[in-house]
Protein backbone atom coordinates (compact mmCIF):
# COMPACT_ATOMS: atom_id res chain seq x y z
CA UNK A 1 0.00 0.00 0.00
CA UNK A 2 1.34 3.41 -1.01
CA UNK A 3 1.39 5.69 2.03
CA UNK A 4 1.49 9.47 2.05
CA UNK A 5 4.37 11.06 3.91
CA UNK A 6 3.16 14.65 4.04
CA UNK A 7 5.78 17.26 4.87
CA UNK A 8 9.38 16.20 5.59
CA UNK A 9 11.38 18.90 7.35
CA UNK A 10 15.03 19.44 6.50
CA UNK A 11 17.14 20.36 9.54
CA UNK A 12 20.88 21.13 9.13
CA UNK A 13 22.95 18.67 11.17
CA UNK A 14 24.77 21.61 12.77
CA UNK A 15 21.53 23.18 14.03
CA UNK A 16 21.94 24.29 17.64
CA UNK A 17 18.58 22.79 18.62
CA UNK A 18 19.02 19.53 16.73
CA UNK A 19 18.65 17.45 19.90
CA UNK A 20 15.39 19.13 20.86
CA UNK A 21 14.03 18.70 17.34
CA UNK A 22 15.10 15.04 17.17
CA UNK A 23 13.38 14.29 20.48
CA UNK A 24 10.18 16.12 19.59
CA UNK A 25 10.65 18.81 22.22
CA UNK A 26 10.64 21.35 19.41
CA UNK A 27 8.33 20.94 16.42
CA UNK A 28 6.82 17.82 17.92
CA UNK A 29 4.08 17.78 15.28
CA UNK A 30 6.51 16.94 12.46
CA UNK A 31 5.98 13.47 10.94
CA UNK A 32 9.32 13.20 9.17
CA UNK A 33 12.70 14.79 9.92
CA UNK A 34 15.76 14.81 7.68
CA UNK A 35 19.03 15.78 9.36
CA UNK A 36 21.09 17.23 6.53
CA UNK A 37 24.86 16.93 6.14
CA UNK A 38 24.88 17.93 2.49
CA UNK A 39 23.76 21.20 0.86
CA UNK A 40 22.50 22.72 4.13
CA UNK A 41 25.98 22.45 5.68
CA UNK A 42 28.99 24.42 4.40
CA UNK A 43 32.20 22.51 3.76
CA UNK A 44 33.92 24.30 6.64
CA UNK A 45 31.13 23.26 9.03
CA UNK A 46 30.98 19.55 8.16
CA UNK A 47 33.19 18.32 11.01
CA UNK A 48 31.16 20.21 13.60
CA UNK A 49 27.90 19.03 12.00
CA UNK A 50 28.96 15.40 12.21
CA UNK A 51 30.06 15.82 15.82
CA UNK A 52 26.75 17.47 16.65
CA UNK A 53 24.90 14.65 14.91
CA UNK A 54 26.89 12.02 16.80
CA UNK A 55 25.89 13.56 20.14
CA UNK A 56 22.26 13.67 19.05
CA UNK A 57 22.15 10.06 17.84
CA UNK A 58 23.75 8.82 21.05
CA UNK A 59 21.13 10.59 23.16
CA UNK A 60 18.11 10.50 20.85
CA UNK A 61 15.04 8.93 22.41
CA UNK A 62 13.47 5.90 20.76
CA UNK A 63 9.89 6.81 21.61
CA UNK A 64 9.59 9.72 19.18
CA UNK A 65 6.69 9.84 16.76
CA UNK A 66 8.63 11.28 13.81
CA UNK A 67 10.51 9.20 11.28
CA UNK A 68 14.14 10.36 11.40
CA UNK A 69 16.57 10.24 8.48
CA UNK A 70 20.04 11.55 7.72
CA UNK A 71 20.77 13.11 4.37
CA UNK A 72 24.37 12.07 3.92
CA UNK A 73 26.90 14.02 1.89
CA UNK A 74 28.61 11.05 0.23
CA UNK A 75 29.31 7.34 0.93
CA UNK A 76 32.16 8.26 3.28
CA UNK A 77 29.85 10.36 5.44
CA UNK A 78 27.31 7.52 5.47
CA UNK A 79 30.00 5.21 6.81
CA UNK A 80 30.83 7.71 9.55
CA UNK A 81 27.17 8.08 10.53
CA UNK A 82 26.58 4.32 10.58
CA UNK A 83 29.55 3.96 12.95
CA UNK A 84 28.02 6.41 15.43
CA UNK A 85 26.36 4.96 18.55
CA UNK A 86 22.61 5.34 18.11
CA UNK A 87 22.62 5.13 14.30
CA UNK A 88 20.24 2.18 14.62
CA UNK A 89 17.58 4.60 15.90
CA UNK A 90 17.35 6.18 12.45
CA UNK A 91 14.64 5.13 10.04
CA UNK A 92 17.11 5.49 7.19
CA UNK A 93 19.06 7.73 4.88
CA UNK A 94 18.47 10.18 2.06
CA UNK A 95 20.97 9.60 -0.75
CA UNK A 96 21.95 12.81 -2.57
CA UNK A 97 22.43 12.88 -6.34
CA UNK A 98 21.62 9.20 -6.67
CA UNK A 99 22.52 7.48 -9.95
CA UNK A 100 23.11 3.99 -11.27
CA UNK A 101 26.84 4.46 -10.82
CA UNK A 102 26.89 5.53 -7.17
CA UNK A 103 23.87 3.74 -5.70
CA UNK A 104 25.70 0.55 -4.74
CA UNK A 105 28.30 2.50 -2.76
CA UNK A 106 25.45 3.53 -0.46
CA UNK A 107 23.31 0.42 -0.57
CA UNK A 108 26.04 -2.05 0.36
CA UNK A 109 26.54 -0.17 3.64
CA UNK A 110 22.97 -0.69 4.83
CA UNK A 111 22.38 -4.11 3.28
CA UNK A 112 22.62 -5.84 6.67
CA UNK A 113 20.76 -3.18 8.64
CA UNK A 114 17.09 -2.25 8.92
CA UNK A 115 17.55 1.19 7.40
CA UNK A 116 15.40 2.43 4.53
CA UNK A 117 16.67 4.58 1.68
CA UNK A 118 15.29 7.60 -0.15
CA UNK A 119 17.44 8.25 -3.26
CA UNK A 120 17.24 11.80 -4.56
CA UNK A 121 16.89 12.30 -8.31
CA UNK A 122 18.78 15.53 -8.99
CA UNK A 123 21.52 14.93 -11.58
CA UNK A 124 21.77 15.33 -15.34
CA UNK A 125 20.78 11.67 -15.70
CA UNK A 126 17.24 12.67 -14.69
CA UNK A 127 16.79 14.30 -18.10
CA UNK A 128 17.66 11.02 -19.82
CA UNK A 129 14.66 8.68 -19.92
CA UNK A 130 16.82 5.63 -20.69
CA UNK A 131 19.01 6.33 -17.65
CA UNK A 132 15.96 6.59 -15.41
CA UNK A 133 14.60 3.28 -16.70
CA UNK A 134 17.94 1.61 -16.07
CA UNK A 135 18.08 3.06 -12.58
CA UNK A 136 14.57 1.78 -11.94
CA UNK A 137 15.64 -1.73 -12.97
CA UNK A 138 18.52 -1.51 -10.49
CA UNK A 139 16.13 -0.49 -7.72
CA UNK A 140 13.78 -3.36 -8.63
CA UNK A 141 16.47 -5.97 -7.91
CA UNK A 142 15.70 -8.59 -5.25
CA UNK A 143 16.81 -7.40 -1.85
CA UNK A 144 16.79 -3.76 -2.96
CA UNK A 145 13.17 -2.95 -3.84
CA UNK A 146 11.76 -3.30 -0.32
CA UNK A 147 14.44 -0.97 1.08
CA UNK A 148 13.37 1.99 -1.10
CA UNK A 149 10.88 4.06 0.88
CA UNK A 150 10.49 6.78 -1.76
CA UNK A 151 12.34 8.65 -4.46
CA UNK A 152 12.86 12.35 -3.82
CA UNK A 153 12.97 14.91 -6.63
CA UNK A 154 15.69 17.54 -6.14
CA UNK A 155 14.15 20.53 -7.87
CA UNK A 156 16.80 23.14 -7.13
CA UNK A 157 19.66 20.95 -8.35
CA UNK A 158 17.77 20.12 -11.54
CA UNK A 159 17.03 23.79 -12.17
CA UNK A 160 20.70 24.62 -11.53
CA UNK A 161 21.68 22.20 -14.28
CA UNK A 162 19.51 24.29 -16.61
CA UNK A 163 20.96 27.56 -15.34
CA UNK A 164 17.62 28.49 -13.80
CA UNK A 165 16.15 29.33 -10.42
CA UNK A 166 12.59 28.74 -9.29
CA UNK A 167 10.49 31.77 -10.33
CA UNK A 168 8.34 33.66 -7.84
CA UNK A 169 5.36 33.87 -10.16
CA UNK A 170 4.56 30.24 -11.02
CA UNK A 171 4.78 26.69 -9.73
CA UNK A 172 7.54 24.30 -10.78
CA UNK A 173 5.04 22.55 -13.02
CA UNK A 174 5.03 25.58 -15.34
CA UNK A 175 8.81 25.54 -15.72
CA UNK A 176 10.92 23.13 -17.81
CA UNK A 177 10.85 20.78 -14.81
CA UNK A 178 7.11 20.21 -15.23
CA UNK A 179 7.40 17.64 -18.03
CA UNK A 180 10.45 16.11 -16.34
CA UNK A 181 8.58 15.49 -13.08
CA UNK A 182 5.62 14.07 -15.00
CA UNK A 183 7.95 11.61 -16.77
CA UNK A 184 9.50 10.57 -13.47
CA UNK A 185 6.01 9.76 -12.20
CA UNK A 186 5.19 7.65 -15.25
CA UNK A 187 8.62 5.98 -15.18
CA UNK A 188 8.56 4.94 -11.52
CA UNK A 189 5.01 5.02 -10.16
CA UNK A 190 3.53 2.16 -12.27
CA UNK A 191 6.30 -0.07 -10.93
CA UNK A 192 5.45 0.57 -7.29
CA UNK A 193 7.86 3.40 -6.47
CA UNK A 194 6.49 6.62 -4.97
CA UNK A 195 7.98 10.09 -5.29
CA UNK A 196 8.14 13.20 -3.14
CA UNK A 197 8.02 16.74 -4.49
CA UNK A 198 10.79 19.37 -4.37
CA UNK A 199 11.14 22.13 -1.81
CA UNK A 200 9.33 25.44 -2.17
CA UNK A 201 11.92 28.05 -1.29
CA UNK A 202 9.91 31.29 -1.17
CA UNK A 203 8.60 31.60 2.38
CA UNK A 204 6.61 34.76 1.64
CA UNK A 205 4.42 33.22 -1.09
CA UNK A 206 1.95 30.96 0.76
CA UNK A 207 -0.68 31.12 -1.99
CA UNK A 208 1.81 29.86 -4.58
CA UNK A 209 2.88 27.11 -2.19
CA UNK A 210 -0.77 26.09 -1.86
CA UNK A 211 -1.12 25.92 -5.64
CA UNK A 212 2.04 23.86 -6.00
CA UNK A 213 0.99 21.32 -3.38
CA UNK A 214 -2.32 20.90 -5.21
CA UNK A 215 -0.35 20.17 -8.37
CA UNK A 216 1.99 17.84 -6.44
CA UNK A 217 -1.00 15.78 -5.39
CA UNK A 218 -2.43 15.80 -8.89
CA UNK A 219 0.86 14.24 -10.02
CA UNK A 220 0.67 11.55 -7.34
CA UNK A 221 3.46 12.89 -5.12
CA UNK A 222 3.23 11.37 -1.65
CA UNK A 223 5.09 14.13 0.18
CA UNK A 224 6.89 17.44 -0.08
CA UNK A 225 10.08 18.61 1.56
CA UNK A 226 9.69 21.59 3.87
CA UNK A 227 12.58 23.96 4.50
CA UNK A 228 10.93 25.81 7.39
CA UNK A 229 8.49 24.75 10.12
CA UNK A 230 6.01 27.36 8.89
CA UNK A 231 5.51 25.30 5.73
CA UNK A 232 4.43 22.09 7.44
CA UNK A 233 0.80 22.96 8.19
CA UNK A 234 0.17 24.64 4.78
CA UNK A 235 1.53 21.53 3.03
CA UNK A 236 -0.28 18.98 5.12
CA UNK A 237 -3.66 20.71 5.00
CA UNK A 238 -3.84 19.52 1.40
CA UNK A 239 -3.25 15.93 2.49
CA UNK A 240 -6.44 16.01 4.53
CA UNK A 241 -9.01 14.17 2.45
CA UNK A 242 -12.01 16.03 1.06
CA UNK A 243 -15.36 14.72 2.34
CA UNK A 244 -16.67 13.85 -1.12
CA UNK A 245 -13.48 11.96 -1.93
CA UNK A 246 -13.66 9.97 1.30
CA UNK A 247 -17.32 9.13 0.75
CA UNK A 248 -16.61 8.06 -2.84
CA UNK A 249 -13.65 5.94 -1.75
CA UNK A 250 -15.79 4.14 0.80
CA UNK A 251 -18.50 3.58 -1.78
CA UNK A 252 -16.03 2.19 -4.33
CA UNK A 253 -14.68 -0.28 -1.75
CA UNK A 254 -18.16 -1.33 -0.62
CA UNK A 255 -18.57 -5.06 -1.25
CA UNK A 256 -21.99 -4.39 -2.76
CA UNK A 257 -20.83 -1.65 -5.10
CA UNK A 258 -21.83 -2.10 -8.75
CA UNK A 259 -19.08 -2.09 -11.36
CA UNK A 260 -19.92 1.48 -12.41
CA UNK A 261 -22.03 4.07 -10.66
CA UNK A 262 -22.51 7.82 -10.35
CA UNK A 263 -21.68 9.70 -7.18
CA UNK A 264 -21.34 13.45 -6.66
CA UNK A 265 -21.92 13.86 -10.41
CA UNK A 266 -18.84 11.82 -11.25
CA UNK A 267 -18.44 8.31 -12.60
CA UNK A 268 -17.04 5.77 -10.17
CA UNK A 269 -15.64 2.59 -11.67
CA UNK A 270 -14.58 -0.06 -9.17
CA UNK A 271 -12.01 -1.76 -11.39
CA UNK A 272 -10.04 1.40 -12.23
CA UNK A 273 -10.65 3.47 -9.10
CA UNK A 274 -9.97 0.83 -6.43
CA UNK A 275 -6.28 1.73 -6.01
CA UNK A 276 -7.19 5.40 -5.63
CA UNK A 277 -9.90 4.52 -3.12
CA UNK A 278 -7.58 2.38 -1.00
CA UNK A 279 -4.93 5.11 -0.99
CA UNK A 280 -7.54 7.74 -0.09
CA UNK A 281 -8.77 5.71 2.88
CA UNK A 282 -5.21 5.23 4.12
CA UNK A 283 -4.46 8.93 3.66
CA UNK A 284 -7.52 9.86 5.70
CA UNK A 285 -6.30 7.64 8.55
CA UNK A 286 -3.00 9.54 8.66
CA UNK A 287 -4.08 13.11 7.93
CA UNK A 288 -7.82 13.05 8.61
CA UNK A 289 -10.61 14.59 6.58
CA UNK A 290 -11.63 18.24 6.30
CA UNK A 291 -14.64 17.45 8.47
CA UNK A 292 -16.32 14.33 9.73
CA UNK A 293 -17.80 12.03 7.11
CA UNK A 294 -20.45 9.45 7.95
CA UNK A 295 -18.76 6.05 8.40
CA UNK A 296 -21.17 4.34 6.03
CA UNK A 297 -21.25 5.41 2.40
CA UNK A 298 -24.52 6.83 1.11
CA UNK A 299 -26.82 4.79 -1.10
CA UNK A 300 -25.11 3.94 -4.35
CA UNK A 301 -27.01 4.57 -7.59
CA UNK A 302 -27.05 1.40 -9.63
CA UNK A 303 -26.49 3.08 -12.94
CA UNK A 304 -25.13 6.26 -14.42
Amino acid sequence: MVKSMGASLYVPANHKYLMDVANGERMGHVRSLIFCTEDAVADADLSWALFNLSVVLANMRTDGTAERFVRVRNPEVMARVLAMPGADKLTGFVIPKATRTNFDAYFKQIRNTDHMLMPTLETAEVFNDWEMRQFRKMLEAPGVRHRILALRIGGNDLLALLGLRRPRTMTLYRTPLGPVMARLVTTFRPYGFVLTAPVFEHLDLPELLDQEVIEDLAHGMVGKTAIHPSQIAPIEQHYRVKPNDLAAARAILDVDAPAVFKMHDSMCEVATHRAWAERTIEQSKVFGAHHDVPPMSPAIPREL
